[in-house]
């Protein structure tokens, strides 16, 4: 199994999750060690009033002896009746005329200090040994801790912060983090799709979604070049509509005066098959354009060799413009092999050709270059038709764009080399124009095919032309 990319959402998540797992560790040991030792040991308020009850101890002893010390027991016990207390001397006597009760002498044994922790298990409240402040070898005060000087009286509640509250807290943070790297993006992508309902598909995500190098900023980027496609395919099928019908006007308005005309019937139905043709060319170029456009089926790939598919296309168009086949020349080697769609790339061709001769003086001579280019050929035609503005030399790749100001039909549609270049884009390759000395230059590259990779290539093999414009 392979793992994912180090900019992978998975490693984000898991860094995440497992900086989560030991966040919630830690703090929880930390807090509950720290809780743990706040209710095991006395607090210095409890402490304070500790050494403030042995002070008056021996405050009492010095100034009043054993009669002191039983009237100090004496306030001590009725503000504090739940607690045993008495004063012993260095030797562990009582220093009052009261004697040590049993219980009492039994815990001498053993007394904590008040920095010792206070253990929660022993039965009944601890018992505590505190020297006199003033000084220590003449005395102690000996008391079992009062209930309310107890330490955790508020164990419960600390149980339920560290328990319940800050695990809760450690989760919505997680939780957060987690929306901010998972459900932010989707909730843009879901509003763009949502818009996309009102019809504004020029609608983009936020830099934010898509600068992101992980799976979510992939999804991002490829919704936006979705919408960028659907946006040029509606803005497409919006300006052909527009132009097809625009150029449809004209025929049809000859035609409705042809029909209305008392004309020679032989020369009137000469004059519809014209106009008849050409709104048939016009529309079968127009689906052609569009189909180009959405089909996104890979094309069939074969060898094709350049010289031959030339001279099958050239032969047509000297049929059909009655230029003489010497005007047309191929200067490219017969070594020249392409890989495509033949019937694609013969239709491409055949386009740039009609184009060069459509625009080329009657005598002017059209040439076919190439060379090779690494991994492509590089094929350039030039004719002589004295080239077009340097503004104008992409325009001339968009639909119906005519800048000889022909009429419809009687110069073309402007759709051959629209059609041109969406075949030869198609196939993986680059069609662009510029301007040579005496005319334009169409430059093509495509991909070179290697022999040695096809069974049995002929070189002299006809091509198999299928061309439907």
């Amino acid at each position: 199994m392979n793992l994912p990319g180090r900019h992978s959402l998975f490693w984000r998540l898991a860094i995440l999750l497992v900086g989560f797992s030991l966040l919630m560790i830690s703090l929880s040991w930390s807090v509950g060690r720290y809780v743990q030792e706040r209710n095991a040991y006395l607090s210095e308020t409890v402490r304070a009033d500790l050494l403030h009850y042995a002070r008056q101890a021996e405050q009492a002893w010095k100034n009043g002896g054993r009669v002191g010390v039983d009237a100090w027991l004496a306030h001590f016990r009725r503000r504090h009746s739940d607690s045993a207390v008495t004063l012993v001397d260095g030797n562990l006597q009582v220093m009052g005329s009261e004697p040590l009760t049993a219980e009492m002498r039994r815990h001498l044994t053993f007394l904590r200090g008040i920095d010792w922790p206070v253990s929660k298990r022993a039965l009944g409240a601890p018992w505590l040994k505190v020297d006199f402040p003033g000084d220590p070898a003449s005395g102690s005060l000996v008391i079992q801790l009062p209930a309310e000087l107890m330490p955790g009286r508020y164990a419960i509640l600390w149980q339920m912060v560290t328990n319940g509250l800050l695990p809760a807290l450690l989760t919505l943070l997680f939780c957060i983090g987690l929306y901010r790297l998972l459900i932010r993006p989707l909730n843009d992508l879901r509003e763009q799709a949502n818009a996309w309902q009102a019809d504004p598909l020029g609608t983009r995500l936020s830099a934010a979604t898509t600068m992101r190098k992980d799976e979510l900023g992939e999804l991002g980027r490829a919704f936006d070049q979705l919408s960028e496609r659907l946006q040029g395919t509606v803005a497409l099928q919006h300006q052909l509509l527009r132009d097809l019908s625009h150029e449809l006007r004209t025929p049809l308005s000859r035609l409705k005066v042809a029909s209305e005309s008392e004309a020679d019937p032989g020369r009137l139905r000469q004059r519809l098959d014209r106009e008849i043709d050409g709104m048939q060319r016009l529309v079968e170029d127009t689906l052609q354009l569009a189909w180009l456009d959405a089909e996104r089926t890979p094309q069939a790939r074969e060898p094709i060799q350049l010289q031959a598919l030339w001279e099958m296309v050239a032969e047509n168009a000297c049929y059909e413009t009655r230029w003489p086949s010497a005007q047309l020349h191929c200067a490219v080697a017969a070594e020249c092999w392409l890989m495509g769609d033949l019937n694609a790339l013969a239709q491409a061709l055949e386009n740039i050709l009609r184009n060069a001769i459509r625009h080329s003086p009657a005598h002017g001579r059209i040439t076919l270059h190439g060379r090779l280019l690494e991994e492509d050929w590089l094929l350039w035609l030039d004719d002589e038709g004295g080239g077009v503005a340097p503004g104008d030399l992409e325009r001339i790749f968009d639909p119906f764009i005519r800048l000889d100001g022909s009429r419809p039909g009687d110069g073309g549609f402007g759709l051959g080399l629209s059609i041109a270049r969406r075949s030869v884009v198609a196939q993986g390759g680059q069609l662009w124009a510029q301007n040579n000395r005496k005319g334009l230059r169409v430059n093509l590259r495509l991909p070179r095919a290697v022999l040695g990779a096809v069974s049995n290539p002929t070189v002299n093999e006809p091509p198999r032309l299928y061309i439907t414009s």
